[in-house]
């Protein structure tokens, strides 16, 4: 993983984690055919503001990470501290609510670093469980995510838009 710089985002990230969130999240489901445009540009508009990234920044609760190659954002997550869902069997839960990297450095060990730094960081906080929503129709990402010791215990909804998307909720003990 030599290249990769791993940090935590501060509220001076929040315009340029608006913009890589957009392009993660548009690369990664806009060429699905299960994904209706309106759909997809009404959750994003929604989802991935300026305003959006400040608050979500400033929350207590939200941990985001940013990998970074050269200087320049690579990917990012965000992990989300109490939440639960039915099925999420944990007394202190931890949500992985996000893990992208940017289509041009997908291979390059982005997604491992940026998983294995919210393994550290849960740990460091003292928690028995990490859970997350993985939708049912990317099968590279449930791969990912369980070649790193998530499981499935469920099922939940997404709502992309107008439409009620089915998400596999996955999670590891730590």
């Amino acid at each position: 993983m030599s290249g990769i710089t791993i940090r935590r985002a501060t509220p001076d990230d929040a315009v340029e984690l608006t913009q890589l969130s957009f392009e993660t999240f548009w690369d990664a489901f806009a060429g699905h055919p299960m994904n209706a445009p309106h759909d997809l540009d009404e959750y994003m508009r929604r989802a991935f503001t300026p305003e959006q990234m400040t608050s979500e920044l400033a929350d207590p609760k939200a941990i985001f990470t940013i990998a970074e190659i050269d200087g320049e954002m690579a990917g990012y997550s965000k992990l989300v501290l109490d939440t639960m869902e039915p099925r999420i069997t944990a007394t202190r839960p931890i949500e992985l609510a996000r893990l992208y990297s940017h289509q041009r450095f997908l291979g390059k060990g982005i997604g491992k670093a940026l998983m294995e730094r919210c393994f550290d960081d849960a740990r460091e906080l003292v928690r028995d469980v990490m859970w997350l929503g993985v939708w049912e129709h990317n099968p590279r990402a449930q791969r990912f995510y369980e070649k790193h010791g998530f499981h499935i215990v469920g099922k939940h909804v997404f709502q992309l838009g107008a439409d009620p998307q089915i998400d596999l909720l996955m999670q590891k003990e730590l």
